[in-house]
């Protein structure tokens, strides 16, 4: 089974922004430090989704359980800036979701190493010294899985739920014609 840990979603309100001014009419939710980063990080509540604002008027939201939660916390978000004076209305120019993150379990343990060639090397990357897990770019998917000797999988940069599902249904058809 495929879980989504993490959604990434993006917009942009298409007005540029004087962040020093925005941080402070929002001191109570933003933390603006233009010396260590030039976006501003807004939390609406202590355990909502994290929004970094650029001067752009573009922002990231990482952080959602869902999609749902990606659109509700863009919502509040252009209503606190709205309400706040930062914008005329509580509207964006777009709003997209990104890209989905999402865990899954082959659920028995991998040799790491005969997988890499099993895989492809044109496919695979598999430094241990460098970092503990499989690195696997399908060919079929616009997605990439991050496979672990526990059997845990990390699937990132899938554009829907059902392509990250479809890359780890792939994953394990591969594992059995191999093993």
């Amino acid at each position: 089974m495929v879980a989504v840990v993490n959604v990434v979603s993006s917009g942009s309100l298409s007005v540029e922004l004087d962040l020093e001014a925005v941080a402070e009419e929002l001191d109570d939710i933003v933390d603006y430090d233009p010396e260590k980063y030039p976006g501003a990080y807004v939390r609406l509540e202590d355990s909502d989704p994290l929004i970094t604002l650029y001067r752009t008027g573009k922002y990231i939201i990482t952080g959602s359980s869902s999609e749902q939660q990606a659109v509700e916390t863009r919502n509040r978000f252009l209503s606190t800036l709205h309400d706040r004076g930062i914008l005329p209305s509580a509207e964006d120019e777009w709003f997209s979701i990104q890209n989905y993150v999402c865990v899954a379990d082959l659920d028995e343990s991998v040799n790491l190493s005969a997988l890499a060639i099993g895989l492809g090397l044109e496919k695979s990357e598999y430094e241990p010294e460098q970092f503990p897990g499989l690195v696997y770019r399908p060919t079929e998917y616009d997605c990439v899985l991050l496979i672990f000797g526990s059997g845990k999988t990390v699937i990132t940069g899938a554009k829907s739920i059902e392509q990250a599902e479809s890359a780890f249904e792939h994953l394990r058809v591969e594992l059995e014609s191999l093993f």
